[in-house]
């Protein structure tokens, strides 16, 4: 039973998740639909209508594109089939049956927003086209996209059942930079890959002109381009540990849109540590004294005039005496709830530090229970 509810508490912090904070920042853009969102807490910072269903374009690439970095399969050879060769739009002009890496179809996709590479990857990630959809859809409910529907992975206007909003394409950024290898190929500027049939490299520049120079503190993102969806933009930014990303739906200046956006926020914001990972120097109960601690720094951006709205209450749990003298002490022992101008945006644990004496408790205890084992089979 105590394993069970040790279980039961740890999933219940890994699903606690930011709860973000909408501030009333003020910028102007021309996209109809726009979110900006701090990376790290996810509070947005500006944003008009950002929840409206519309369709994407090819910013669609920025799943695809996570989704085969997660498949473990970078390093596989894709053979091009003749579907993939024959996708309309932008293209790396791939030819059938040649063999291509996973990663390169990956960088060219991001880069070039290559719509042959998103079809090539959708067969070698997913088993067919439509397999891969499925596991856009998947991914979108597992990350909480809940205004998004995935029916190709280009993103081409072929259905209209293929759509996102703002929000949600910010919440997929979040998640994807979250990857160090996503954001290593977002914030590529130049990727050379051989080409088979060739006697020179295929050279693919990145059509992200923030990235590329118009942006001094542009760090990667995706651009999209379809008649029915214009002109769509993720983007992503940093400055002074604050990073921030950026999403237009038919924005037709969508460069000064986000550019817009990100210097209002680094104008206006800072990030502020609410909570420092390590030894809790607040408890002073004797059974938890520098024992207890905070995994990770905790940051949230505010203004200014925000920076005394937070609040931090902590909460541990009572301790028992069979953990004294069983040393059966749990792992995660209690939990800190951060409130910020009286709404709650986080709750972490806290974490109990066994020391090297209480390791060699547990191995002994672990040690006799199996010796007791072993004469217990002896007897029978």
């Amino acid at each position: 039973m105590k394993w069970k509810l040790i279980i039961f508490t740890l999933i219940f912090f890994l699903l606690l998740t930011n709860i973000p904070q909408t501030a009333e920042a003020s910028v102007s853009v021309s996209a109809r639909n726009a979110i900006l969102m701090e990376q790290e807490s996810g509070r947005v910072l500006f944003e008009k209508s950002a929840h409206e269903k519309r369709r994407i374009a090819s910013i669609t690439k920025i799943m695809t594109a996570i989704l085969a970095i997660e498949s473990g399969k970078l390093e596989d050879m894709v053979t091009i089939s003749e579907r993939a060769e024959g996708t309309e739009g932008s293209s790396l002009f791939l030819k059938k049956n040649e063999k291509v890496k996973l990663e390169d179809l990956v960088y060219g996709l991001m880069l070039r927003s290559g719509n042959d590479a998103a079809v090539a990857i959708a067969e070698h990630v997913g088993g067919s086209l439509e397999g891969f959809v499925f596991l856009m859809n998947e991914k979108a409910r597992e990350i909480g996209m809940a205004n998004s529907h995935f029916a190709n992975p280009h993103g081409l206007d072929d259905s209209d059942s293929h759509y996102s909003t703002a929000y949600d394409m910010a919440i997929l950024t979040r998640y994807a930079m979250e990857n160090d290898t996503y954001k290593k190929i977002s914030g590529t500027e130049v990727h050379h890959a051989p080409n088979p049939t060739e006697k020179w490299d295929r050279v693919w520049r990145n059509k992200n002109r923030l990235l590329t120079g118009l942006y001094d503190y542009s760090t990667g993102g995706k651009t999209g381009y379809t008649k029915l969806a214009k002109r769509t933009l993720v983007s992503t930014a940093m400055k002074d540990n604050m990073n921030l990303i950026a999403v237009t739906l038919n924005g037709p200046d969508d460069w000064n849109d986000h550019i817009g956006m990100f210097e209002m926020a680094f104008k206006k914001y800072e990030m502020v540590k609410v909570i420092e990972a390590g030894i809790i120097a607040e408890i002073d109960e004797d059974f938890y004294k520098q024992k207890v601690y905070f995994e990770h720094d905790y940051r949230y951006p505010v203004t200014s005039e925000e920076k005394g709205k937070f609040q931090v209450d902590m909460k541990l749990q009572t301790p028992k005496q069979e953990w004294e003298e069983a040393r059966n002490i749990p792992t995660v022992v209690g939990k800190a709830t951060i409130t910020f101008d009286n709404k709650l945006i986080k709750e972490l644990p806290i974490y109990y530090e066994i020391d090297d004496s209480e390791q060699l408790s547990l191995f002994e205890r672990f040690k006799n229970l199996f010796t007791a084992m072993i004469g217990v089979n002896n007897n029978g």
